[in-house]
């Protein structure tokens, strides 16, 4: 169902000057309003809070996204759609994502929060907060106490209740603006209706004006007159009307609205109305087949069935980055939800919900080493909602402990490889918790929980788990779990400097890899570090032999996360060896890809050693600005290049050198210009440099006595 205030096709935040993130798509004509937005700029202008209350389907989320829209907030717009969102304790993730704040760390999201709303002048919308209201209220109260630049524009159907909070009550549309509106929704059903009818009329005076109740009424427009339609309205009404003496009225009308366009359905489309209600955000139709179909509704109709419920704006239709995906209203959702528990069916629609979504991580898992990589990321996101349902019930339901450990762990490169490790961190923590019975789900979340802490900068956190499961796979002889360990073992003594163990770990973990015929990103990621390792003892060749065979293998089967990698370690080797341009064209490739998976760490080691390459190409203005954007970037990924002495000497040899020609005032001023950036703003900006220097060469300055020293070191392995 298209309801005229939650159409949205959610956009890639872009933090910076005047961004818009996540506000909808306008897919249809915004209808009337026009006084209202007014008095809603004027209350925005006026006051740090603003909620707009009202029944479901009034208009709240429209009106507040168009009013969004106008602000004209100097550093953003930014609007977190909270009505998928089940657990308060992902409130603050859930604004951490929608900001574009990839954080990598261990600490709380509320503090990159802060962080990042520090001395901005940012607009933040929450949308459908009503059921995590006493939640919602506490975020709200601690960042407008905290980031004085903020504004909140909150939407649902309760006040927030927080000091300061200036309420804005939104009523049904007038008789005008109700009838202009099923007159537009009308036609979007090629049917033509005079809005001056008087059957049109007073059935927009019978439900009260409400847009989602008005759009209900058009779906049926193709079928029946609007004469028609308001006499089984009639009908409905002194049937449907129900509920409690104190309910308001408008709700008694907006669920009479509903219910007398579900009574209007045949059997076949109730049925299915009530089982999409299990879907926790949009599904596709393979989904929908598969999770909805049995018990009275072959696989082969429903197709015909959702059609049909499209048809009738029960549910809407999105182009979406995965494709073509479906969705439904939560008001309608919730009532196909109360049909579903009173026909006793919804336990077993969460299992088959489950199954479809596990398998799903499954097939994603191993299509992520392939070229659809992309395609498998686009999915993940698109399928997030659902998979975080697969999750809970996973981890709260009977005898569904082992699968809520195995999805943790096997959605790994959604944790690591689409920067979404606090998630990750918080579901692989559940898993490992929880009693399944089967060692093998454990002892995989446990080592991808080790992977995940690693990442985060978490080193004790990762240690124990990593030691647990060593001890648990030597004890059960899994030869897999042990590789695992060894693996991820070896890389936490790769970024604490330990890399002689490093590289011993490595080449075991490898040569485990191999006796068990395993070839992925994971084991090639191992290689990867394997060849760092060999770089910081200063076998430069050795680490290009090694990268050079990841970087074919990954062009054969289409991986590029991990070939981003490969991709930073042969132009570190390049830049040892004084070839800048082959460093730059490598080190372009890497951002990109790495960016475009939304992998933090990636991103940031890239833009480091880029600015190294710059200031060795003689442009230190920019080698430090350069700097600066990743000392912007290091706070949301964890300890700046993990406090490792190795991985930090070429930040030291670039800040030397741009100091040596810029001088100390001259370098601050820089570096405070790049952390001013956002991390969409760096990118593009480092991109966009490399580019300009495809074009032109630079002369190298005359390398300073304290530089030369440092390069001596690094090149001797020290």
């Amino acid at each position: 169902m298209r309801d005229p205030m939650r159409d949205s096709t959610p956009a890639e935040p872009s933090p910076g000057s005047g961004a818009v993130g996540g506000l909808p798509a306008e897919l249809d004509a915004f209808v009337g309003r026009a006084a209202e937005l007014d008095a809603l700029a004027r209350a925005l202008g006026a006051a740090r809070l603003v909620t707009v209350t009202g029944v479901g389907g009034v208009g709240k989320s429209r009106l507040a996204a168009r009013a969004a829209a106008r602000s004209g907030a100097p550093d953003g717009v930014w609007r977190v759609e909270l009505a998928p969102l089940r657990d308060p304790e992902f409130l603050d993730h859930a604004v951490v994502e929608t900001l574009g704040l990839t954080d990598h760390t261990t600490r709380p999201p509320r503090e990159a929060l802060l962080a990042h709303l520090a001395g901005r002048r940012l607009l933040l919308v929450l949308d459908g907060f009503e059921h995590l209201a006493q939640a919602c209220a506490d975020l709200v109260a601690d960042l407008l106490r905290r980031a004085p630049g903020l504004t909140v524009l909150a939407a649902g159907r309760r006040p927030l209740g927080v000091a300061g909070e200036r309420l804005f009550p939104l009523a049904p549309l007038g008789a005008e603006d109700a009838a202009e509106l099923l007159v537009a929704r009308a036609a979007q059903q090629d049917v033509a209706v005079d809005g001056g009818d008087p059957a049109v009329r007073e059935l927009c005076r019978r439900l009260d004006g409400i847009p989602l109740a008005i759009e209900l009424a058009a779906g049926r427009l193709r079928a029946l007159s609007p004469g028609r339609l308001l006499e089984r309205l009639d009908d409905r009404f002194r049937v449907l009307t129900g509920g409690g003496r104190d309910a308001l009225p408008r709700h008694r009308t907006l669920r009479t609205a509903i219910g007398w366009s579900h009574e209007l359905c045949t059997p076949a489309e109730r049925l299915l109305w009530a089982r999409l209600s299990v879907f926790a955000g949009p599904f596709d139709l393979e989904a929908a087949e598969y999770v909805c179909s049995g018990g009275g509704l072959p696989s082969d109709d429903v197709l015909d069935v959702l059609t049909e419920l499209l048809a009738q704006s029960v549910v809407a239709r999105e182009e979406t980055a995965a494709g073509v995906r479906y969705r439904m209203l939560d008001t309608v959702r919730a009532y196909g939800a109360q049909w579903l528990v009173a026909a006793g069916d919804a336990e077993r629609l969460r299992r088959r919900h489950r199954d479809w979504y596990v398998g799903l991580a499954t097939w994603c898992e191993l299509e992520w080493f392939s070229p659809r990589q992309r395609e498998v990321a686009a999915r993940i996101e698109a399928e997030l909602p659902n998979l975080r349902a697969a999750l809970e019930y996973c981890m709260t339901g009977p005898d569904e402990a082992h699968l809520g450990q195995y999805l943790a762990g096997c959605l790994w490169f959604c944790w690591a490889g689409c920067g979404r490790l606090s998630e990750g961190r918080h579901w692989l923590g559940r898993a490992v918790e929880l009693d399944g019975g089967h060692e093998q789900s454990r002892l995989r979340a446990l080592a991808m929980l080790g992977y995940v802490a690693i990442l985060q900068g978490d080193t004790v956190r990762a240690l124990a788990a990593l030691r647990e499961c060593r001890e648990s796979a030597e004890r059960t002889a899994s030869a897999t779990a042990l590789a695992y360990a060894e693996h991820r073992t070896g890389c936490l003594a790769l970024i604490t400097d330990d890399v002689a163990r490093a590289e011993t770990l490595l080449r075991s973990a490898l040569k485990r890899y191999r006796e068990l015929g395993e070839l992925n990103s994971t084991v090639l990621m191992g290689q990867v570090e394997l060849a760092m390792a060999r770089a910081f003892q200063g076998d430069l060749p050795d680490a290009v032999r090694l990268c050079e065979d990841v970087r074919r293998v990954c062009d054969d089967h289409g991986e590029r996360w991990t070939r981003a990698y490969a991709l930073y370690v042969l132009a570190y080797a390049a830049w040892r060896q004084g070839d800048l341009v082959c460093a730059r064209e490598l080190l372009v490739d890497c951002l990109g890809s790495a960016h475009g998976f939304r992998d933090l760490l990636g991103s940031v080691l890239a833009v480091e050693l880029l600015a190294l390459v710059t200031v060795a190409e003689g442009d230190a203005v920019e080698a430090a600005v350069l700097q600066g954007a990743a000392a912007g970037m290091w706070p949301s990924v964890g300890l700046r290049l993990f406090g490792s002495a190795h991985y930090n000497a070429p930040h030291e040899l670039c800040e030397a050198m741009a100091r040596e020609l810029l001088g100390d005032e001259r370098y601050a001023e820089c570096v405070r210009q790049g952390a001013g950036l956002s991390r969409e703003a760096a990118v593009t900006r480092a991109l966009r440099g490399s580019r300009a220097r495809s074009l032109r060469r630079l002369p190298a300055p005359r390398t300073p006595g304290p530089v030369r020293r440092l390069r001596s070191q690094l090149s001797n392995g020290d």
